[in-house]
C-alpha cells in the first residue's frame, strides 16, 4: 500500500496512520517482484531504478567528510502505540511519540519499524537488525533516524514489541503500556548523514538521513523473533552517485 502526502509518497513500510490510503502494487525483496524490479511494476515506482540518490549506502568511513553536525534533539514522549504486521515488516505506529530537531527544524516522530539484516552497511558489513525511526516535518517531508543492532542482551526498550510480535499480514496490537522511543537511542549519538530516499517503494527521494555510529544490543532471541517473521527484508545498498557522507565527530 502506498499512502500519498501532499509534499511526499510513503509506501507501506513508511506507514503512518492508515486513514492514508494509496497504491497497492505488489511488490518483495526477492524473485520477479524483488528490489531489482521494483522500477518495473508500477509508473509510479519508476525512482526505484532511475533516482540518482537512492538509499541504502555503504558507509565508508575512509570517505566520508568529517563535519560539526549539530547534536540531533531528541525530545521524545511516551505513547501508546499499534504494532503493525503490514507485509513487509514490523511497524510500530506511534500517535503522539514526540519529535526530533535537525539542524533547528523540528519533525514529528511517526512511527519505526525493522529490516533485517540492516540496509546500511558499515565498510561492507552489514549489523543483524536495523530500526528505522520515521519521522515528518510540517511540510510533509521525511527524516530517518537509524539505530543499528548487533547482538548481545535482551533489548528491554523492545521487549513489550517483541513479547507477541503479529504473525499475519494486516494484524496488529496495542501495546499494553505507553513506549518512550528515547529508550532505543544509544548513549552515544555521533551520526552520519547523508540525502537518499525511501528504502522500499516508490523509493521517493530527498529524505533526510541520520544513522548513529553506535549500534545497540537485542538478544538472539528478539532477532530469531523477528527473523521467523522476515528472514530477509532489506534494500541491496545504492550507488551514491557523488553524494557526500557527513561525519559527526
Amino acid at each position: 500500500m502506498t499512502i500519498k502526502l501532499p509534499a511526499i509518497t510513503i509506501c507501506a513500510a513508511m506507514l503512518a496512520p492508515a486513514a492514508w490510503a494509496g497504491n497497492d502494487t505488489h511488490w518483495s525483496y526477492a524473485g520477479p517482484t524483488g528490489a531489482g524490479h521494483w522500477g518495473e511494476l508500477d509508473a509510479g515506482y519508476k525512482t526505484c531504478t532511475l533516482g540518482k540518490h537512492q538509499s541504502p549506502i555503504d558507509i565508508r568511513t575512509d570517505k566520508t567528510v568529517s563535519a560539526d553536525l549539530k547534536p540531533i534533539g531528541f525530545g521524545y514522549t511516551a505513547t501508546q502505540a499499534t504494532v503493525v504486521n503490514n507485509g513487509h515488516t514490523v511497524q510500530v505506529n506511534l500517535p503522539a511519540g514526540g519529535q526530533a530537531e535537525f539542524d533547528g527544524a523540528a519533525y514529528k516522530l511517526v512511527q519505526f519499524h525493522f529490516h533485517t539484516p540492516s540496509e546500511e552497511k558499515i565498510n561492507g558489513k552489514a549489523y543483524p537488525l536495523v530500526a528505522h525511526l520515521v519521522h515528518q516535518d510540517a511540510a510533509g517531508k521525511l527524516a530517518v533516524v537509524a539505530v543499528l543492532f548487533k547482538t548481545g542482551r535482551e533489548n528491554a526498550a523492545l521487549q513489550p514489541v517483541f513479547a507477541s510480535l503479529p504473525a499475519k499480514t494486516g494484524e496488529s496490537r496495542q501495546l499494553n503500556a505507553p513506549i518512550d522511543v528515547t529508550a532505543l537511542l544509544p548513549a552515544q549519538q555521533s551520526y552520519w548523514a547523508f540525502t537518499g530516499s525511501l528504502t522500499t517503494p516508490p523509493c521517493s527521494e530527498d529524505v533526510k538521513w541520520q544513522v548513529l555510529k553506535t549500534p545497540v544490543e537485542i538478544s538472539a532471541a528478539q532477532l530469531a523473533a523477528f527473523r521467523k517473521l522476515y528472514r530477509m527484508n532489506a534494500r541491496p545498498v545504492q550507488p551514491l552517485n557523488g553524494r557526500v557522507v557527513q561525519a559527526g565527530r
